[in-house]
C-alpha cells in the first residue's frame, strides 16, 4: 500500500482511527476527533490539506483561549465605546455569557450550543430585549474572533436571535400629556413637554444649555447628551449619531411657559442648564423619580415611562403628515428603520379613520335614499 503524500492515519486499540498532519507551523496536529472508519479519516486529512494549499488553514490552538478572558479584553480593546455601552457590554457578559461560554476555549463553542444558551435564557425569564443584546455582543466577539484568526467562521448563525422585539408602549393623548404636565412639580414641567413636542431623549434634556435654546425664533438644537454610570458620575458627550445633533422647532403655544421656565428654574448664564434639581445640582434620574411618580398617580396614569413621552411626540409627528426625513430629523435617527414603524403605524390609525367615515358616510346615503323612495 502507498504511503499518504499528507498526513498519517493509524487504527486505535479501540478499532477507530486517528488522523495526524504537519501544519504550516511545523508542528504535528491531530484531528478534534477520532473517526470510525480509514476513508472518513482520510477524507478529513484532504480537506485540511485543500485549507492548507488554498491558504484558509487556521491553527487550531489558536483557538484555544479561553472565552472569558477572550471577552474581557475585546471590551478594554474598544476605547472608543461610550460609557454607557462599556457598562452595558460589561453586564452582559457577566451576568449572560460568562456563566456559561465562560471556561469554554473560543474554538469550542458551536451554533448548537449557542441556541441552547439563548432558549434557557428565555426559558428562565430574561427579556427578550436583553437576550437579543447579549446576542448581538456574542456575535461581535466572535467576529473578532474570526478576523484574529482563531476559528474559521462565527457561529452566531440563530435566524431572528439579533432582534430586539419590545412590548408595544403606551402613546398619551395630548389632554393626557398636558394633565400629566400639569399634575408634576412646577420645575420639571417643560421638561415633561419638551420631551413630548420636541422628541427629546432624557439624557438630551438633561444636557440642555440656555444656549442651545433660540425663543425668537422657537428652536431647541441638540448637541450632547448626558449618561448616568452605575457609579453615580454623569458623563457628557456628543449623541450616540451625527443625526442625533439636530435642531427642533418648538410649538410656538408652548414657547411662552419655557420663556417663564428660563426665568424661574434655570441655571443663570450661557452655559447654564436648563433642567437642574429643586436643590440646584445636575439633572439625576434618582432626583426625578419621586416627583414623577407622584405626577403619574395624580393624572391616574400607571406603567407610564419618561421615555413613553418622546414615543408619544413621535406618534403625534407620524400621525400630522410628516414625511419619514422629517421624522427621522426631528427624532435623531440615522437610519429609516424607527421613522418606518411610526409612519406605519400612523397610516394605519388613519385607514381605521377613514373605514368608520366611510361607514357614516355609507349609512348616510342609504338614508337619502330610504327617504327619497319613501320607504
Amino acid at each position: 500500500m502507498s504511503k499518504r503524500r499528507f498526513g498519517r492515519v493509524r487504527a486505535l486499540p479501540s478499532g477507530r482511527y486517528q488522523a495526524r498532519y504537519a501544519g504550516p507551523d511545523g508542528v504535528d496536529h491531530p484531528a478534534p476527533n477520532t473517526f470510525a472508519t480509514k476513508k472518513e479519516a482520510e477524507i478529513w486529512l484532504s480537506r485540511k490539506e485543500i485549507e492548507i494549499l488554498e491558504g484558509d488553514w487556521i491553527n487550531p490552538d489558536s483557538g484555544k483561549v479561553i472565552f472569558s478572558a477572550f471577552g474581557t479584553d475585546w471590551i478594554k480593546e474598544r476605547p472608543g465605546l461610550r460609557p454607557k455601552t462599556t457598562q452595558l457590554y460589561e453586564g452582559l457578559l457577566r451576568l449572560h455569557l460568562i456563566p456559561t461560554f465562560g471556561p469554554r476555549a473560543v474554538s469550542e463553542i458551536k451554533t448548537s450550543h449557542i441556541r441552547k444558551w439563548r432558549q434557557t435564557l428565555l426559558e428562565a425569564g430574561v427579556g427578550p430585549v436583553t437576550v437579543a443584546k447579549a446576542y448581538r455582543l456574542l456575535r461581535a466577539i466572535f467576529n473578532t474572533a474570526v478576523s484574529d484568526g482563531l476559528i474559521k467562521s462565527n457561529p452566531c448563525k440563530i435566524k431572528g436571535a439579533d432582534k430586539e422585539e419590545s412590548p408595544e408602549r403606551p402613546v398619551l393623548t395630548i389632554q393626557q400629556v398636558f394633565t400629566l404636565a400639569a399634575a408634576i412639580d412646577p420645575r420639571f414641567r417643560m421638561l415633561v413637554l419638551l420631551a413630548t413636542f420636541a422628541s427629546l431623549r432624557w439624557g438630551e434634556l438633561a444636557a440642555l444649555k440656555r444656549r442651545n435654546i433660540d425663543l425668537e425664533a422657537g428652536t431647541v438644537r441638540v448637541v450632547a447628551t448626558t449618561t448616568e454610570l452605575k457609579d453615580g458620575s454623569i458623563t457628557l458627550g456628543p449623541p450616540k449619531s451625527a443625526a442625533g445633533k439636530r435642531l427642533i422647532t418648538i410649538p410656538a403655544v408652548l414657547l411662552p411657559d419655557l420663556k417663564e421656565h428660563l426665568e424661574k428654574y434655570a441655571e443663570p448664564g450661557e452655559d447654564g442648564h436648563v433642567f437642574i434639581g429643586p436643590k440646584g445640582a445636575k439633572l439625576r434620574r434618582a432626583t426625578f423619580t419621586r416627583p414623577w411618580s407622584a405626577a403619574l398617580k395624580k393624572a391616574e396614569l400607571s406603567g407610564f415611562h419618561f421615555h413613553d413621552l418622546r414615543h408619544t411626540g413621535n406618534d403625534l409627528a407620524a400621525r400630522s403628515g410628516a414625511s419619514l426625513r422629517d421624522l427621522m430629523s426631528r427624532m435623531g435617527h440615522s437610519t429609516t428603520r424607527a421613522a418606518l414603524i411610526y409612519q406605519h403605524t400612523a397610516l394605519e390609525r388613519d385607514r381605521t379613520i377613514a373605514d368608520a367615515l366611510g361607514k357614516l358616510a355609507e349609512d348616510a346615503i342609504n338614508q337619502q335614499d330610504q327617504e327619497g323612495s319613501g320607504t
